[in-house]
């Protein structure tokens, strides 16, 4: 028996970006415990869904219409078809789903074990924060977390696991709040930043973010629509960058450097000039919203950018 949906983000403003029609096929690149696909399929359309994460395909469990594949959505075109489906739909990020659940080790609030592995395979946030030498933890936290205190906090998180070993998330946070002095009066609690660090260092998230919207440019037919919702900028500025570069939105020439050259046609073709926000009444219904950034395109009928360049 399938469990209860979630609300998924953005999802009126992600139906209307991919326009579905009965009987297309649409990939869900990022399934989690299935809002986006549900939603699709209640539109009429075919879902192929992707999940590294084994566990959620409970959430899989009695819709018609879904196949499940137990894989990343970078992926997609190694069981796909080149130009075989209707539209792509990414929701980045870690999933409410994986949030919730302690033992998963992705909250800094919830006590459980210091992992935030989307998958089952690979080195777990413990591994990162106890085995890297102090200048690429400090790098990693700066980098992908955004941190300026990164190295104060690398610092304090080497000298604190010589006495021993990180193993749970909460003894992580404090470890941070303490090295940073605990910034009273801050909106949001200090190990907010590491943490995000540390889960996209561990799944390698950017790298996945590049190669997924590559391979949803392959998989797309002529008029294939394309929706990514991201949560962070780093996430943001790699979506912006792409669609734009294959929009034709190529740098204008300027005093310091002539115009940038185009790599290839336009692959794509933007549904909007900017990314489009959560309402008002999204973000105060539910505050994972906040951050969320809508970016949508349309696949045109030039060769995809990796294969012409």
């Amino acid at each position: 028996m399938s469990e209860a949906p979630h609300v998924s983000v953005l999802l009126g403003e992600v139906l209307g970006a991919l326009n579905l029609q009965p009987g297309e096929v649409v990939v869900d690149g990022t399934f989690g415990a299935g809002g986006y696909s549900r939603a699709f399929l209640a539109a009429g359309a075919g879902v192929i869904a992707f999940d590294r994460d084994p566990s959620v395909a409970r959430f899989a469990e009695g819709l018609t219409g879904l196949r499940l594949i137990n894989d990343r959505f970078s992926r997609m075109d190694e069981h796909l078809e080149a130009g075989s489906v209707d539209a792509v739909a990414l929701d980045l990020g870690v999933s409410s789903m994986q949030l919730d659940e302690a033992d998963r080790g992705f909250s800094f609030m919830r006590d459980g074990p210091l992992d935030m592995r989307m998958g089952a395979d690979g080195p777990s946030a413990a591994d990162l924060v106890n085995d890297l030498d102090e200048v690429e933890l400090a790098r990693i936290i700066y980098v992908y977390g955004e941190e300026r205190d990164s190295r104060r906090i690398a610092k304090w998180l080497v000298r604190r696991r010589a006495e021993r070993p990180f193993e749970r998330t909460l003894d992580l946070a404090e470890a941070v709040e303490r090295s940073v002095g605990g910034r009273k009066g801050a909106k949001t609690h200090p190990a907010t930043r590491t943490f995000q660090a540390l889960r996209i260092a561990v799944n390698e998230e950017l790298a996945e973010v590049e190669a997924g919207l590559a391979a949803a440019e392959a998989v797309l037919k002529p008029g294939g629509r394309l929706a990514v919702v991201t949560f962070h900028s780093l996430e943001d500025r790699i979506v912006k960058a792409f669609l734009n570069e294959r929009a034709g939105r190529t740098p204008g020439a300027s005093r310091y450097a002539p115009p940038s050259q185009k790599a290839a046609a336009d692959s794509f073709k933007l549904i909007a000039g900017k990314a489009i926000a959560p309402t008002e009444a999204e973000m105060a219904a539910n505050p994972r919203a906040r951050s969320a950034k809508l970016r949508a395109a349309v696949r045109t009928d030039a060769p995809v950018w990796r294969a012409a360049a």
